[in-house]
């Protein structure tokens, strides 16, 4: 199912061109995305997963290239992907690399 972006798909575009602008095939392209997301993204921030609150502290990049939120819940740590992370209301400041990575992705 499709997340509804908050932002412009023309913006969303203009995102997507800064992070894919000098990768040369899809693994550089994510790492693109990945890096911007890292650096915009405010983290830590709470969200809910499955009725629960967790804490996402940081993201990271699986070998397989997907973008991961490193989230929490107590002593429990799980790697979600950032293309099915719920974002809360109102979202952290850089959440629009996300929508922009999604919109990228085809989610």
């Amino acid at each position: 199912m499709r997340k509804k972006s908050r932002y412009s798909a023309k913006y969303l575009d203009r995102l997507i061109e800064e992070a894919t602008v000098d990768a040369y095939n899809e693994s550089e392209q994510a790492g693109g995305f990945f890096a911007l997301i890292e650096e915009h993204l405010a983290m830590p921030f709470a969200t809910r997963v499955l009725g629960q609150e967790v804490t996402v502290a940081k993201v990271d990049m699986t070998n397989r290239d997907q973008i991961v939120a490193i989230c929490s819940h107590g002593k429990v740590k799980q790697a979600i992907s950032v293309l099915d992370l719920p974002m809360p209301d109102p979202p952290p400041e850089g959440a629009e690399w996300i929508d922009a990575y999604r919109r990228w992705h085809g989610d």
